[in-house]
């Protein structure tokens, strides 16, 4: 299990199904919002990383593309992609955690997280998609991330939560 930006403590559940141990695409939402992802292949998530340089018009050097498949999850918009990976390892960290980091958008006004996601969903189509949500994040993001989901017609997720047993 790769380390994660932020801290996700996910609420409790007595259904013990395992999610795929390969192909999988990881929402993370964090106790205020904030929304990340990360890819288990370091290979699709360059590709996925080629495919949003090409929509949104913008190119990463060699040691930007190094210090992205470097990175275990990311979580910000793509516009402040190329500062962040021209950050130290410590200052990414920080930053992932400040304030002033929104996270990935994903508003009705700018959704790049559809973007990511669909991008990824191109470069491999068996990918399977996790949710894991801290148990007192804002339903509100987590109904956004769904209502995303399902506008680009991605309506089969998994929501990873912690085992805790029947009473």
């Amino acid at each position: 299990i790769k380390p994660e930006p932020v801290k996700v403590n996910t609420p409790g559940s007595v259904s013990d199904i395992k999610i795929p141990e390969s192909n999988i695409v990881t929402i993370l939402v964090e106790q205020s919002g904030k929304i990340f992802l990360s890819m288990d292949k370091k290979g699709d998530l360059m590709s996925v990383l080629d495919e949003m340089q090409e929509k949104y018009g913008v190119s990463f050097n060699a040691k930007q593309k190094k210090e992205f498949g470097l990175l275990p999850a990311f979580g910000l918009p793509f516009g402040q992609l190329q500062g962040f990976l021209d950050m130290p390892t410590e200052s990414q960290n920080a930053y992932l955690k400040s304030e002033q980091n929104p996270g990935i958008p994903c508003d009705s006004l700018h959704n790049e997280f559809k973007d990511w996601i669909l991008c990824a969903r191109d470069v491999n189509p068996d990918l399977r998609i996790a949710i894991k949500a801290d148990a007192k994040a804002p339903y509100k993001v987590i109904k956004t991330v769904m209502n995303s989901l399902q506008d680009i017609k991605e309506n089969r997720y998994n929501l990873i939560t912690a085992l805790k047993t029947e009473e």
